[in-house]
């Protein structure tokens, strides 16, 4: 599925929190939009995995996006390697967004930046032809958001 915006977040409820306002008037533009979570919000001090995962359930909904994915990323511990990058690249790929939104370059919280770093690599790297990614079997064309 193609998709007009994706929008990541470190943890479920970054979207909402960042740009759901510009998310749902693209919406109702007709916009096709979709949302990818780094992580499931695991350490977070309020709530657990299943509410976070019911909450980002309900605000796809409420928003109308078309997809909302999650990575499974550690909570706190990711990085910005090779291996991430390419679960990235992969959905970059695999929605092909004209346009990408992700966390604020600096922020206290060190998933936010680190996020935003991963993501903003990822864009780059997605649209080279001599990174092979596939999906169930199927190899991905190199794809480059504008």
């Amino acid at each position: 599925m193609k998709l007009d915006i994706l929008a990541f977040g470190a943890h479920p409820d970054d979207v909402e929190l960042g740009c759901s306002g510009t998310l749902a008037k693209e919406i109702a533009f007709g916009k096709k939009v979709g949302i990818i979570d780094l992580t499931r919000g695991e350490l977070g001090t309020r709530g657990s995995v299943a509410i976070r995962n019911q909450e980002a359930a309900h605000a796809a909904k409420i928003l109308g996006v078309s997809i909302r994915e999650n990575l499974d990323m550690r909570d706190g511990f990711f990085v910005n390697d090779e291996l991430h990058q390419l679960k990235v690249i992969k959905m970059i790929r695999k929605y092909r967004p004209e346009i990408v939104l992700c966390n604020a370059i600096e922020d206290r919280h060190i998933d936010h930046g680190k996020g935003s770093k991963l993501v903003s690599d990822a864009c780059f790297l997605s649209g080279l032809m001599k990174i092979e990614t596939e999906i169930n079997g199927e190899r991905q064309e190199a794809w480059r958001p504008k």
